[in-house]
C-alpha cells in the first residue's frame, strides 16, 4: 500500500517511515503539508498519516484539500495529548483514526495503519463486487432484451411476428384515437406463391420470404412495424401515414418486389415472383384492430381478384 506520511519533525517522520516499511507498505514523505498536498496531487495515495500543527498549512488544512480531490482517500492525524480536542474537530473533518505523540508503543502506528489498510482493501473488494454485480445485471438485461426480441421476431424472415403486430396494432389503434391522428395497414401477399414451391422447391421458397422480409426492413420507414402474417402473407404497420401516402408505399414495394431478380424468374410458368397488396386506413377504414385487419385484408383480395400484382385499397360502400 502507498501511504503518504507528512511531519515537519524528521525523527518522528523517518519513524513512520521505518515501521512503514518494516510493514511492506511503500511509505513517501513530505515535510510540510504543501509538499504533501504537491505530491498528492501528481499522484493519489490511498492513505496520508499526518500531523496536525506544521508551519502555515496545518494538517487538518492538508485533510480537508484532500477530501475536496477524493473522499474515499483515508487519513490519520497524529496529535499530541495536550490537542485531542484538535483530533476529534480532525475526525468531524472525515479522519479515519488519530495517533497520539510521542508514542508510548510503537505497535500502536502499525495497528492503526493496518486497521485502515484493511478498510481500504475491503471498499476495494465491495467496489469490486458491486461492478461486477452491475456488469451481470447489464449482462442479464441484455439477455432479456435479446431473449424478447428473439420471441417478438419469425425466424425465418427476422421481421416481427402476428402476436407482436396484434399487440403493437391495438397500441396504435388506442394512440392514434387519443391523440386524433391517422395510420394505415398495409397487407401483402406473394402472388402464385404456391406453384413457385411446386416448381423449385421450399428451399427456394424460403429463399423467397427471406428475401421479402429484407425488402420490408430496408425500404420502410424507421417507425413502420414490418411483421410476417402468417405464410406468404405480410403486413406493415404505417404510423403518421395517410391512405395516399400508403398507397405509395405499397405501390413502391409492389414494384421493387416484381423487379427483384428472385431465383427462376425468367422460367416461371406464371411469370416472375410478384406481389398483391391491400391498404386500410384509420379512422376511415375502421376505429378498431379487428376492422382493420379485416378491411386490409378485403382490399388485398380485390387486388387479387382484379388480377394480382396491384394494389387494393378499402373504401367504404357509399350509405
Amino acid at each position: 500500500m502507498r501511504v503518504l506520511v507528512v511531519d515537519d519533525e524528521d525523527t518522528i517522520r523517518g519513524l513512520l517511515v521505518q515501521v512503514l516499511s518494516d510493514e511492506g507498505h511503500a511509505a513517501v514523505e513530505a515535510s510540510s503539508a504543501e509538499q504533501a498536498l504537491e505530491l498528492y496531487r501528481k499522484a493519489p495515495f490511498p492513505l496520508v498519516v499526518t500531523d496536525i500543527y506544521m508551519g502555515k498549512m496545518t494538517g487538518l488544512d492538508l485533510l480537508k484539500e484532500i477530501k475536496t480531490m477524493d473522499d474515499e482517500t483515508l487519513v490519520v492525524v497524529m496529535t499530541s495529548n495536550a490537542s485531542l480536542e484538535t483530533a476529534t474537530d480532525a475526525l468531524r473533518a472525515g479522519a479515519y483514526d488519530y495517533l497520539v505523540k510521542p508514542f508510548d508503543d510503537i505497535n500502536l502506528i502499525s495497528t492503526v495503519v493496518n486497521r485502515a489498510i484493511d478498510r481500504l482493501n475491503l471498499a476495494a473488494h465491495n467496489r469490486s463486487l458491486m461492478d461486477h454485480m452491475k456488469r451481470n445485471a447489464e449482462e442479464l438485461e441484455l439477455l432479456n432484451a435479446k431473449l424478447t426480441d428473439m420471441a417478438n421476431r419469425d425466424a425465418l424472415t427476422g421481421l416481427h411476428n402476428h402476436r407482436f403486430f396484434r399487440e403493437t396494432l391495438e397500441r396504435e389503434v388506442a394512440r392514434a384515437g387519443r391523440h386524433n391522428r391517422v395510420f394505415s395497414l398495409l397487407f401483402a401477399d406473394i402472388d402464385h406463391f404456391k406453384s413457385y414451391n411446386d416448381t423449385h422447391g421450399h428451399l427456394a421458397g424460403d429463399d423467397v420470404l427471406r428475401t421479402l422480409g429484407q425488402i420490408l426492413r430496408d425500404r420502410s420507414r424507421r417507425s413502420a412495424v414490418a411483421a410476417r402474417y402468417g405464410g406468404e402473407e405480410f403486413v406493415l404497420l404505417a404510423p403518421e401515414t395517410d391512405a395516399a401516402g400508403a398507397w405509395g408505399m405499397a405501390e413502391n414495394l409492389r414494384r421493387l418486389v416484381e423487379e427483384h431478380p428472385f431465383q427462376g424468374r425468367n422460367n416461371q410458368s406464371l411469370g416472375p415472383i410478384t406481389l398483391s397488396l391491400g391498404v386500410a386506413t384509420f379512422p376511415e377504414s375502421g376505429r378498431d384492430a379487428t376492422s382493420l385487419i379485416d378491411h386490409a385484408d378485403k382490399a388485398l383480395y380485390q387486388a387479387k381478384r382484379s388480377g394480382r400484382n396491384r394494389v387494393g385499397v378499402w373504401e367504404p360502400s357509399p350509405a
